[in-house]
């Protein structure tokens, strides 16, 4: 089988169409668990990795970057860096809290040598800073580019406001452009399908969406009587109150292909416009495959409206 790939907006960036979310490494999974869920995704023909500066800052006796030194360590050790696309974001490190020139700059020193790497493929603005002008902060990404030390810019949880502004200033000064947006967006949040998405079309943004699997919620695995031990679980447990009515449509299209309810949650998103490939993260080798399934499972027309109609998420008004 030929392995899918996708392209990321205007960039010519090719990856497979799923974004291995590196937010559990150096959390809910170890050194040795995160190299064997990166060796599993790269043997699977999975090749595009996201991380972040501030992961995972909030563990106690963590100080930030966990995740990047983990993906670099692998890299460097595995000798692929050519083979891998990777990810990663500003402004919430501790170290380098926000999105001034200056912060970025050095924040971007510090996650290349944490990643050991010599570029960084997908650079994201991960929240939006108002104590400092937009201008300085698009500027500043935009002189990585030409440094050579990052080779596109993506913005992530920014209001559909602050992206106009965005492409305002890159227009008016010639800057680098932005190719992908990473939202928060999910068959149970469905916020995104306004505005955001009418950009991200306007533009040829890349959608990259995070919580793609609603804390596990989109796994089936949340009942009413389960119980699971997960970090997530309350948050997952909350979307029972009102989306309960959702999992007998999800198992009725995951008996149909043959698959698990995560892989279809997946695969709904991923056909979604401007949707170029959901992140989703495993933190067991266990966990993979499910992930990797969705990147082939094309639902048929009927299925992706079925699922749809049964989500009651976030009104289409962002």
């Amino acid at each position: 089988m030929t392995r899918p790939t996708t392209r990321l907006g205007a960039s010519e960036l090719s990856v497979f169409p799923l974004n291995l979310g590196g937010n559990v490494f150096g959390w809910t999974a170890d050194r040795e668990t995160s190299f064997d869920i990166l060796d599993g995704f790269r043997a699977a023909g999975g090749d595009f990795i996201d991380t972040a500066d501030g992961y995972s800052s909030w563990v106690p006796g963590n100080t930030g970057g966990e995740s990047e030194r983990i993906i670099g360590e692998w890299q460097q050790l595995r000798g692929n860096r050519d083979e891998v696309v990777i990810a990663t974001k500003v402004s919430q490190h501790p170290d380098f809290r926000g999105l001034s020139a200056a912060t970025i700059a050095k924040a971007a020193d510090a996650s290349l040598e944490r990643l050991r790497t010599d570029r960084i493929d997908l650079y994201y603005a991960h929240f939006d800073d108002a104590s400092v002008p937009l201008e300085e902060t698009v500027t500043a990404l935009s002189e990585l580019v030409d440094a050579g030390k990052v080779r596109y810019l993506g913005i992530s949880n920014y209001s559909p406001a602050r992206i106009e502004e965005w492409f305002a200033i890159v227009e008016a000064k010639g800057l680098h452009r932005p190719v992908a947006l990473q939202p928060h967006y999910n068959l149970v949040e469905r916020g995104f399908e306004g505005a955001l998405r009418t950009i991200a079309e306007r533009e040829d943004l890349a959608v990259l969406p995070y919580s793609s699997l609603a804390s596990g919620f989109l796994t089936g695995k949340y009942r009413e009587g389960a119980s699971v031990d997960s970090p997530r679980a309350g948050g997952a447990q909350a979307y029972l109150d009102t989306h309960a009515a959702l999992l007998p449509v999800l198992d009725e299209v995951a008996a149909a292909h043959g698959v698990s309810v995560a892989t279809v949650s997946l695969a709904w998103l991923r056909s979604q416009p401007t949707v170029a490939a959901p992140i989703a993260s495993a933190r067991t080798v266990e966990q993979l495959p499910d992930l990797i399934a969705s990147a082939t499972l094309d639902l048929s027309a009927d299925e992706l409206a079925a699922l749809s109609d049964a989500s009651v998420g976030a009104p289409a008004n962002a």
